[in-house]
C-alpha cells in the first residue's frame, strides 16, 4: 500500500506539472484547454463535457459563453424547442488548440528528458490517464444505478 506521505507527495507533483503546462502558454486557460479537447474528442453537449470533467453546468456554460465569444467554437440547437446544443470547434479553435499542445507537448517533453526514466514517466501519466477514465466510468455506473 501507499503510505499518505508518499500519496501527499504525489499530489504535490500533479499540482506541479498541472501549472507548468498551464504556464507554457498564454493564449488558453488550462480549464478552457480541457472544454475544448474535450468537444474535440467529439463531446458535443456541454452536459456530457460537465460530467467528463467533473464540473459544474454553469461553469462549463460560463466557459462555452467565453470560448464561443473569442470565435473559437460554434453553438448549434439540436432540438425542437433550440435548449439543447452541440458544440463544434472552429478552424479558428482547431488552430489554437494545437498550438497550445505543441507548447504543453513540449514542455513535457523537457520534463520527461530530465527525469531518471522519461520513457517510464511518460507511460506512468498513460496509465494514469486510463486509470482516471476507468474511475469515471465506476462513477457514472454507480450514478446510473440509483
Amino acid at each position: 500500500m501507499y503510505s499518505a506521505d508518499e500519496l501527499a507527495g504525489g499530489v504535490r507533483a500533479l499540482a506541479r506539472v498541472a501549472r507548468m503546462l498551464e504556464r507554457s502558454t498564454s493564449e488558453l486557460s488550462f480549464g478552457h484547454y480541457r472544454i475544448l479537447t474535450s468537444i474535440a474528442s467529439g463531446h458535443e453537449r456541454a452536459a456530457a463535457i460537465a460530467t467528463l470533467l467533473s464540473l459544474g453546468r454553469p461553469t462549463v456554460s460560463a466557459a462555452v459563453d467565453s470560448l464561443a465569444r473569442r470565435g473559437l467554437l460554434t453553438r448549434a440547437a439540436t432540438d425542437a424547442d433550440g435548449r439543447v446544443r452541440s458544440l463544434a470547434l472552429t478552424p479558428s479553435g482547431v488552430d489554437l488548440l494545437h498550438r497550445v499542445e505543441a507548447a504543453m507537448t513540449e514542455r513535457l517533453a523537457v520534463l520527461c528528458d530530465n527525469a531518471p526514466d522519461g520513457e517510464a514517466l511518460l507511460r506512468a501519466l498513460v496509465h494514469m490517464g486510463e486509470a482516471l477514465d476507468a474511475v469515471h466510468a465506476d462513477h457514472r455506473r454507480a450514478r446510473d444505478a440509483r
